[in-house]
């Protein structure tokens, strides 16, 4: 048989995936992947169901419905004060991460270079490979993940087209500031590139962090292609809608890569969504200071069981360094046997790197779940370390 598509054989399948299939075969709480274990806000789901049930499920407008461009709009006006023509600056999505595919389709040609930061989204690297382009990686360092201002610049040159990067920020909890990204949109004015902005988590951030769009920035609104998502602003990520915001200028081409991708998203969805964008201030505040208890709940008792509890400004996600528990294995056995043991389980951060000497001693947990599923999963890694006696502890095997 011929070979196959060499790059996508080579990949392996999402950690995402491996993890949680891990869960189930171990009876263990998910704190992987990040999901809600709850649902989405009730009218949000309602008007979606009734959207199901009123005669229009037929093929919608390929950019959305304009009921949603006009709520994607007047969101980014509501929050951020960007203009956006609804009907010539806005593609609606069958996800971020179609979203993602299509904003990289719209500008890479073969040969040119992408910047991307890690520790990074899974997705990034694959879809800049299958273009053609060539990534140029930049890399976050634990504890505090500033941005290394020299090596960033470094890594844009006179074939760079775009950047890739992702605020707040999976998996650090990162939140770019002002400066950081000040000094990105100067190295984007200068090389004359684009940039694809993941900004999934917006109105997940806490502490009075403020999410800061990087097209706000002056220069900006005509190179950035912003990207935003239902499944986490609703807590609805099975619902797969995704939205584009972006200069006339590239829609065309966006469009264009959807149309390639997957032409058009489920209309009664796109409904639900709409209403939802244009719930009241009070809902997305509220959103925030409900997953900030749950960070607390969850980092206090991640640090009062010895773990190294980083901080996080922002997103679903606590980082956690295992080498206070007296471990000495990488974060993938950790993962493993706390899964199989513990039948708790969290993600190893070595999976969100792309390139070699990645710290490998940090893992990831999820606290958009439940406060009595987070409790259950504290009190399980509590009975867990009881049983080890906290002394130097190996993986499973080792």
């Amino acid at each position: 048989m011929q070979p196959q598509n060499a790059l996508l054989s080579a990949t392996g399948t999402t950690i995402f995936t491996v993890m949680s299939a891990l869960a189930n075969q171990h009876q263990a709480i998910n704190l992987g992947q990040g999901f809600p274990d709850y649902d989405g806000p009730e009218d949000v789901v309602r008007a979606a169901a009734d959207a199901l049930l009123d005669g229009r499920n037929q093929y919608p407008p390929m950019t959305g419905l304009p009921e949603l461009r006009q709520a994607v709009s007047a969101h980014a006006k509501r929050f951020y004060g960007i203009d956006a023509d609804p009907n010539a600056e806005v593609i609606v999505t069958s996800g971020a991460t179609e979203a993602i595919t299509a904003c990289l389709m719209a500008v890479l040609n073969p040969g040119d270079e992408c910047v991307l930061i890690e520790p990074l989204y899974d997705t990034y690297l694959p879809v800049v490979k299958l273009l053609g382009a060539i990534p140029k990686l930049v890399r976050l360092s634990p504890p505090h993940w500033e941005l290394p201002r020299a090596e960033l610049a470094a890594a844009f040159g006179p074939k760079t087209k775009a950047i890739l990067f992702n605020t707040p920020m999976n998996p650090t909890g990162k939140v770019f500031t002002a400066a950081e990204l000040a000094f990105i949109a100067d190295l984007i004015a200068r090389h004359d590139c684009y940039a694809i902005c993941d900004e999934v988590y917006e109105h997940l951030t806490f502490d009075g962090w403020k999410h800061i769009p990087l097209m706000t920035l002056p220069g900006m609104r005509e190179r950035c292609m912003r990207i935003g998502s239902a499944g986490k602003t609703f807590s609805l990520t099975g619902w797969k809608v995704g939205y584009i915001t972006c200069d006339k200028s590239l829609a065309g081409n966006v469009t264009k890569a959807h149309q390639n991708l997957t032409f058009t998203t489920p209309p009664n969805l796109q409904r639900g969504v709409a209403v939802g964008l244009m719930k009241d201030d009070a809902y997305f505040a509220g959103l925030s200071s409900h997953l900030e208890h749950k960070r607390d709940r969850l980092a206090a008792g991640l640090a009062r069981l010895g773990f190294g509890v980083l901080e996080t400004k922002g997103t679903y996600f606590i980082t956690t360094d295992v080498r206070p528990l007296g471990w000495n294995g990488d974060d993938v056995s950790f993962c493993r046997t706390l899964t199989e043991e513990a039948k708790v389980t969290a993600i190893p951060n070595t999976a969100f790197y792309a390139t070699e000497g990645a710290p490998n001693h940090y893992v990831r947990f999820a606290f958009c779940k439940g406060d009595a599923l987070l409790d259950q999963a504290l009190a399980r890694m509590e009975a867990w370390l009881a049983a080890r006696g906290r002394a130097p502890m190996a993986a499973v095997g080792g």
